[in-house]
């Protein structure tokens, strides 16, 4: 009974055997006798069943190939002076003997993956397929060809593979760990991304031989990635529950998030641990694993044929487009849950405060009725920095700043009151002072781009400058 390393051992014998019968021997020899030998009776030597060709011959030599592990054969090889062309007349009996002993072989020990010694085969049986076009030797029908003799197997090594990687996605196979990484993620997509990284570089031997493997990988991996997403989704359900009225496929207006978050308000929200491991992992997905995968299937385009429709990249980019949809959609449901603690409190409701304070009331009284609402900022701004790697934490507190800035747009639709407009000055100066101030005080590499104002605030200094008396400076209200 042979083991796994006998197997090993056969296919790394077998291909380096193939290439220096072919590649050193053939453009010369020919055969005269096949000879198998019965390793059980290893002294005696079996009369020759078959003669191929029969020449005089300058020299001889004796050569044994390991094709069958089970029953090993020996060549007794001619070699003849090289005035002698032999090598069209015995091209279709080398090739047709060699491919039937090489899948009779694979039939015998089936390759399970695409291993080190198996891939030494698969360059073998290619290599040599290449030679004897170089030889200008034609092809002939039952002769080596290489893609045809490892076609099924690669499927089925593609299909395991793809078995293999959805069954670590399942929730009971996973091992979720409390410890997080250095990028505040869960050890989980890192794992499974080190498992798809290994079977790509597994694949790069066949691929940049026959390129048409491309798409069934590209398949797998996308589907994969999908059930990574899937899984993260059911690890961190409770997490995601108190966003769920937040959370829906139709349109993500402001107006539906609103109304759908006001339903589910049963008390101030607070942004859970949990919460900070799924979306640090999914932007971790989507800035560093993703992209990682995508360019490793970009390289393999290059050895798609000039002229050949080439599609190589459209299942990754759906995963992109799902990545950024959930990061976006979350991101809004929690600043859509925030913007609701605030206006749980009359003294932290925006639009109370800007609505209630008049135009002829000072500055310093419209910063007081301000400062429980900067005080609630402050301390949601350090919370959020917590729990949130950077690109995150930016991202959320622009968002949050931006939702703000809406809120203030809205008081100023009603451009006859324009009572409020001092107030809502003063208000989002206080906005941009707190979110850049406590950004730069937090973060110690923060983007100058980062701490400036988001498209809301934008919209609201233009408002107040266009309706802004003609006879005072147009910066007046801001």
């Amino acid at each position: 009974m042979l083991t796994s390393a006998d197997v090993d051992a056969t296919y790394h014998h077998t291909s380096i055997h193939i290439l220096f019968l072919l590649r050193f021997l053939l453009p010369q020899l020919t055969i005269a006798y096949v000879i198998p030998l019965d390793f059980s009776y290893s002294s005696a030597i079996k009369t020759p069943i078959t003669c191929y060709y029969c020449f005089t011959c300058f020299s001889w030599s004796f050569y044994i190939i390991m094709l069958d592990p089970i029953k090993p054969t020996c060549f007794l090889f001619f070699t003849f002076s090289s005035f002698v062309d032999l090598k069209n007349i015995s091209a279709s009996i080398y090739s047709v003997e060699l491919c039937n002993r090489l899948r009779e072989f694979l039939i015998a020990c089936p390759p399970t993956s695409p291993s080190p010694h198996v891939v030494d085969l698969v360059i073998a049986a290619a290599d040599i397929q290449k030679d004897l076009i170089n030889w200008n030797i034609c092809h002939v029908k039952g002769g080596v060809d290489a893609k045809e003799l490892f076609h099924l197997y690669i499927i089925i090594w593609i299909q395991d593979k793809r078995l293999q990687l959805l069954e670590s996605c399942k929730q009971d196979k996973v091992k979720w760990s409390a410890a997080t990484t250095q990028h505040l993620t869960t050890p989980f997509v890192d794992e499974i991304y080190d498992l798809l990284r290994n079977t790509l570089k597994e694949y790069d031997v066949i691929i940049c031989r026959w390129p048409e493997y491309t798409s069934p990988l590209e398949n797998v991996i996308a589907e994969v990635e999908k059930s990574v997403i899937e899984a993260l989704e059911r690890q961190y359900a409770d997490a995601l529950a108190p966003l769920k009225d937040a959370l829906s496929p139709k349109k993500f207006g402001l107006k539906y998030v609103q109304k759908l978050a006001k339903r589910s308000h049963l008390g101030p929200y607070t942004v859970h641990d949990d919460l900070g491991l799924l979306l640090n992992s999914i932007k971790r997905l989507l800035d560093v694993l993703h992209p990682n995968v995508e360019e490793h299937f970009k390289s393999w385009a290059s050895y798609v044929p000039a002229g050949v429709n080439n599609s190589v990249g459209e299942q990754l980019s759906e995963v992109t487009v799902t990545l950024r949809a959930k990061l976006r959609i979350y991101l809004q449901a929690i600043v859509e849950k925030l913007v609701l603690n605030s206006h749980s409190q009359r003294a932290t409701k925006l639009k109370k405060i800007i609505r209630y304070s008049k135009d002829f009331m000072a500055e310093s009284d419209i910063r007081n009725r301000m400062q429980p609402l900067k005080d609630q900022l402050v301390e949601i701004i350090y919370h959020l920095h917590t729990i949130f790697e950077m690109p995150v934490f930016v991202s959320l507190c622009r968002c949050f700043w931006d939702r703000l800035g809406q809120d203030v747009l809205t008081c100023l639709e009603d451009k006859k009151n324009r009572s409020w407009y001092k107030s809502a000055r003063v208000t989002v100066s206080i906005l941009n002072d707190t979110f850049a101030s406590q950004m730069q005080q937090l973060l110690a590499n923060v983007v100058e781009k980062d701490m400036e104002p988001p498209s809301s605030i934008m919209e609201v200094r233009s408002v107040l400058c266009k309706d802004a008396p003609s006879h005072r400076d147009s910066n007046f209200y801001y």
